[in-house]
């Protein structure tokens, strides 16, 4: 963050179920996509969910029907060892190491390792203690703002804000919090909305599945993109069906940077690639038949024609109604208006 260019975060998640190797290669595969940071989920299953706590539906339909969220996310866990193993081969690889906490703890968790930035899921947008926790910690924030009111990210927003972050430390991720999202649910226009409104950088956290909407959020503004990937979409696991396959990962970076080159600076003016196309492309104003010396120029007598290093067609009335100074071929450049 801070950066002009779009920061990209390659959504690890709960995708390496519970396993440090399988950790390890999904790092390997952000950084070989160019992802600016890959981000995995800090949570203790006791104090995210109740014993009894349902499963989102899209949970139910990629897990045992039979283990309830507590026992799922239990397998989930990183544990404080796995978290210092994960930040050193990050630094190996030089890409970004960061977390969600979903609980108290885990941001306490996160700050005794310096989680350089905090990215706040949607859930806990509601969240009071949570959130004054992390404001008091004045550090790069991420708001997602998923199943979110205007009124409700308000609510967020002064939570930390009266806790001490300074809003020039806070982002907004744009969210929709189905998985996969509909298309029709999306509402990327929401991203204008929010910037105008909260006058804040704005980003999106994609749950589509493809790449495309995520590359639209880039072209209209977004300053963050988060999206979930794996190694194999056919895992066992809540989240491997609704994520990125290594090759789509890599093509959502090569997009975004495409995207951000072509934006611009937004002042129409020919660019450095096309101005020496402009005399072969444009006109200029020849002789359309033979033309003596003493002519008055007319519609009959002039035409336009490549190439457009003459006078140009601009002149036309300027032209018309004038007398040729000197004779002319078919074709030949008028000149010496």
């Amino acid at each position: 963050m801070g950066s002009l260019s779009v920061f990209i975060i390659a959504e690890a998640g709960v995708n390496h179920n519970g396993e440090l190797k399988l950790a390890k290669k999904l790092i390997d595969v952000a950084k070989m996509a160019g992802a600016d940071a890959v981000k995995f989920q800090t949570f203790k299953a006791e104090t995210l969910a109740s014993e009894n706590a349902q499963k989102a539906d899209y949970q139910k339909k990629n897990t045992s029907s039979s283990e309830t969220q507590y026992d799922m996310l239990k397998k989930l866990e990183l544990s404080h060892d796995m978290h210092i193993e994960l930040i050193k081969y990050c630094k190996e690889k030089n890409i970004l190491f960061l977390s969600s906490p979903f609980d108290c703890d885990s941001i306490d968790d996160l700050e005794s390792i310096n989680m350089p930035i905090f990215k706040i899921p949607s859930g806990e947008i509601t969240h009071v203690p949570y959130l004054r926790k992390i404001g008091a910690l004045n550090k790069p924030t991420i708001l997602s703002t998923g199943m979110c009111t205007i009124d409700d990210i308000e609510f967020g927003m002064n939570i930390l804000l009266n806790a001490g972050l300074d809003k020039t430390n806070l982002s907004l991720l744009h969210c929709t919090t189905e998985y996969p999202c509909p298309f029709e649910d999306v509402n990327l226009n929401a991203i204008k909305t929010m910037r105008d409104h909260f006058e804040l950088p704005v980003g999106y956290s994609d749950h589509t599945q493809g790449i495309e909407i995520a590359l639209a959020a880039v072209a209209m503004g977004a300053s963050i993109i988060e999206k979930h990937f794996t190694i194999d979409k056919s895992m066992p696991g809540p989240d491997h069906k609704a994520s990125l396959d290594p090759d789509e990962l890599r093509a959502l970076v090569k997009g975004v940077r495409n995207i951000e080159l072509a934006m611009g600076n937004g002042e129409k003016t020919p660019s450095a690639s096309e101005i020496k196309n402009i005399p072969i492309a444009r006109k200029s104003i020849v002789a359309k038949i033979k033309i003596e010396k003493g002519d008055a120029y007319t519609e009959e007598n002039l035409i336009c024609k490549r190439p457009g290093h003459g006078v140009s067609p601009t002149h036309w009335d300027d032209v018309i109604g004038k007398f040729a100074s000197k004779s002319y071929e078919v074709d030949e450049l008028i000149v010496n208006i």
